[in-house]
């Protein structure tokens, strides 16, 4: 059963339920005993009246009694009061010294239970409770209930700080910081700025408002970024393709020097805008993987860079002859004058002959019986000895080198009368050493005539000729004969 009224008088409208307000609608902290000051603008939450024997009642609330009171037992309450719904009771209504040592201390469940109110809802505490309400909600009582408010009790110690501050244990107003104590409506996803008196609700860097709630600005959409943008929440961040890298400012991209920063390339590097090349010194070429080099072998490509043999290096190749030739240039093969030089073996006796990779040494008096020498290449079989009769009447001594080979039909050596006679008329032919028919004459006039390589020879090899001249006079009847002993050297080489 609910207990009567107290001496105070009739309570209206007690035991309504609260009911939401609109923001903006709050109440100031309990200045003394029974008492309530309340900040400008605002409205207050509850109405209390101190009974006779000195407990504040007020509607809603359960007000404990002495034992054996009228009406009601020991911590009694009624019908939706507090202690039947406390999730229907305000955030602090006032309440008499008395009732509080009955009831014990007020336990603040917003600062002991983590994460009391889920969501967008925001907790707020009472004594003997809490209410989880939205954070754009107030709680106040009814004021246009039946019967007139009751007075109002004059305050002790009445709040003369403005709205959004408090006073402190010297009566100064110090600002509310409504964001450390989560009096502020501010959504999960937007910062609360205590301002002076106030807070502000505000969405974060990289955030944008868009309806109550803060969204994330792609900030790829406004092409920050020189090449790739990478959006993240609240922020972004550029990255550049491979070969660059970022600038100073973290938003262009710069070219990166592999060549610089150890590129894998074995001999060269150079670096090209956002790549690099390799490329390799002359002699060699590059692998299929780009980096490394790899030997050309030049000699593999031609048989005519050298004239004789090509031999590859590391990077290059050389040219070589063969002995008795030394290196014309860099590709060529020329034969060794060792007579010339000095670089011969032969003796004073003897005559240095040079031919195509070599030399031979022959003897300074080549004369036979019955010739006898009358200069160093020149043999006469004289008249008076008989056995001079068949025979020519002078030898000359010639040597010639050729090399293998040689295109034909080839001129070799012109053959030249040194006397000339009237009326007389010369003849030229092979007397012996063309058993095989490898050369011939080719007369060009009276005194003179031609031999000619008929066929390609392949040499080391040595031919010696001999070249007659037979000259005749048909008025006098003479005949004589003349031979030119020929020595040709055909060499091992074309060259």
């Amino acid at each position: 059963m609910a207990p009567g009224p107290s001496a105070g008088g009739p309570w209206p409208g007690a035991g309504r339920r609260p009911r939401v307000a609109p923001r903006g609608i709050g109440w100031g902290p309990v200045a003394g005993r029974g008492r309530r000051s309340w900040g400008s603008g605002s409205l207050p939450l509850a109405r209390a009246q101190e009974s006779a024997e000195g407990r504040a009642e007020a509607p809603g609330w359960a007000a404990p009694r002495r034992a054996g009171g009228r009406g009601a037992l020991p911590g009694a309450a009624r019908p939706g009061s507090c202690a039947v719904r406390p999730s229907v009771c305000p955030q602090a209504l006032p309440e008499s010294a008395e009732s509080r040592v009955a009831a014990g201390p007020n336990v603040n469940e917003c600062l002991t239970i983590p994460e009391a109110c889920k969501g967008e809802m925001k907790c707020i505490n009472h004594y003997g409770g809490y209410l989880c309400l939205p954070r754009s909600a107030a709680v106040i009582n009814d004021l246009h209930g039946e019967g007139p408010p009751p007075p109002v009790p004059p305050a002790q110690h009445p709040n003369s700080c403005p709205p959004g501050y408090e006073p402190d244990e010297q009566e100064s107003c110090v600002d509310v910081d409504e964001c450390a104590q989560a009096l502020h409506d501010c959504r999960p996803s937007q910062d609360c700025h205590n301002l002076p008196g106030t807070y502000q609700c505000t969405c974060p860097d990289g955030y944008r408002k868009i309806g109550p709630e803060c969204v994330d600005i792609d900030e790829c959409r406004y092409r920050y970024c020189q090449h790739r943008c990478v959006n993240l929440p609240g922020s972004f961040r550029c990255q550049c393709e491979p070969g660059f890298q970022l600038g100073p400012n973290n938003r262009s991209c710069v070219d990166v020097n592999e060549c610089d920063m150890g590129a894998p390339c074995e001999q060269r590097c150079f670096n090209s805008y956002g790549t690099f090349l390799c490329r390799c010194h002359q002699g060699y070429e590059l692998h299929r993987d780009g980096f490394s080099c790899s030997d050309i072998d030049e000699c593999s490509y031609s048989s005519y860079l050298c004239q004789y043999r090509c031999v590859n290096e590391p990077g290059r190749f050389s040219c070589h002859c063969p002995q008795g030739y030394q290196l014309l240039a860099t590709r060529l093969c020329q034969d060794i004058d060792e007579c010339e030089s000095g670089a011969h073996q032969c003796s004073e006796a003897q005559t240095c002959v040079n031919f195509h990779g070599g030399y031979r040494c022959v003897d300074t008096n080549r004369c036979l019986e019955p010739y006898v020498q009358v200069s160093d290449n020149r043999c006469l079989c004289p008249a008076s000895n008989p056995l001079c009769r068949e025979q020519p009447s002078s030898i000359v001594h010639r040597y010639m080198s050729i090399t293998s080979e040689r295109s034909v039909p080839a001129d070799v050596f012109q053959i030249q009368a040194t006397s000339v006679y009237p009326g007389a008329y010369n003849a030229f032919q092979i007397r012996a050493g063309n058993s095989q028919g490898d050369f011939y004459i080719r007369q060009i006039n009276n005194v003179s005539a031609m031999l000619v390589l008929a066929r390609p020879v392949t040499g080391p090899r040595e031919y010696v000729l001999d070249l007659e001249m037979v000259t005749m006079n048909s008025l006098m009847s003479y005949r004589a004969s003349s031979v030119l002993r020929l020595t040709i050297f055909v060499g091992a080489y074309t060259f």
